[in-house]
């Protein structure tokens, strides 16, 4: 708990409109100016693993310019998630588009030293490559971990292109790594197409459980989320967010779209059902500003991110 210290807010200057100055995350405080942070908003803008649309590597600065509008007080949770605890913009890594190894190695370098100082991070991709030296770092400190995945895609394919890290192997490679727990690992929103059954199969061998796209038509949202609490247990829990999750009419601006996905009304109606999951990190990836029409998709990112923060502020109060 940071009850015993002060914590530094979103800005507040009523002189200053919402749409003025350098944007933060939400408005709020550059890491080099509080004491310690106990979540962090850090930006990755790396997307030389995207196998479609290129430009996600511009994602954090759109999901960023598109988080002004979000305020301090969460009506569903009635909670402030910017007062008990601090919470921080930690900028961007500076990673190199040209070696994808490279660049996991510094992602790995910097969000490992942030989580060993206490620091739960929340990144901003870029595409979802950065999800594996973001696991292997939270992994270091917390174990195996328990992970749920939204997505239109599986992401636990194996070499392509001659590459066996790009944005669709980071579950494959961090469950052969050790870094997952293989009993509770979930997939929400599944729905891209495959190039032989026995993907499922490898899928399985990595510890997921699907919930396909057709489950929000077909099921409450009250059963979906039980179905993913179930799952999950009780274990340390990293949340990835793939924008393409969600319906392209709902997130054009991604680089690899499919059709038949959920709206954003769904997506938090079951994301709101999941307070109290032990989550120690997360993030929110392949959003490709190029591809966005009047900023649809850095809104739903941006509220997405602000959706999970509130649960990661949540997970260890006494009240939840």
């Amino acid at each position: 708990m940071t009850n015993d210290r002060r914590i530094t807010g979103q800005r507040d200057d009523p002189d200053l409109p919402r749409y003025v100055g350098i944007a933060t995350f939400a408005l709020l405080p550059r890491i080099e100016d509080v004491e310690h942070a106990d979540l962090a908003v850090l930006g990755i803008p790396f997307d030389s693993g995207t196998s479609f649309r290129p430009g996600a590597r511009f994602g954090p600065a759109h999901i960023r310019e598109n988080s002004r509008q979000l305020h301090p007080y969460h009506q569903s949770h009635d909670t402030f998630p910017f007062r008990d605890r601090q919470v921080v913009d930690a900028g961007d890594i500076g990673v190199g588009p040209y070696d994808i190894g490279r660049a996991v190695e510094t992602i790995h370098a910097h969000a490992a030293r942030l989580v060993a100082g206490g620091t739960r991070i929340l990144a901003l991709g870029g595409d979802h490559t950065i999800a594996l030296p973001l696991l292997r770092a939270a992994a270091g400190v917390h174990g195996p971990l328990a992970v749920l995945h939204f997505d239109a895609h599986l992401d636990t394919w194996d070499v392509l292109h001659g590459a066996d890290v790009w944005h669709g192997s980071p579950f494959r490679r961090a469950a052969e790594e050790g870094l997952l727990d293989l009993e509770h690992c979930q997939h929400v929103g599944i729905r891209g197409g495959i190039y032989d059954p026995e993907e499922l199969v490898d899928d399985r061998r990595a510890g997921f459980a699907i919930i396909r796209s057709e489950a929000f038509q077909e099921q409450s949202m009250q059963s979906i989320a039980e179905q993913i609490r179930g799952r999950l247990g009780s274990r340390p829990v990293y949340v990835s967010i793939d924008i393409d999750v969600l319906d392209p009419s709902q997130a054009p601006g991604t680089g690899t779209p499919e059709v038949a996905g959920i709206s954003t009304r769904e997506f938090f109606s079951v994301l709101r059902r999941l307070r109290g999951l032990d989550i120690i990190g997360g993030d929110v990836v392949e959003v490709a500003p190029a591809y966005d029409h009047a900023g649809i998709t850095g809104l739903a990112a941006a509220h997405s991110a602000w959706e999970l923060l509130t649960l990661m502020g949540l997970n260890d109060r006494a009240d939840t």
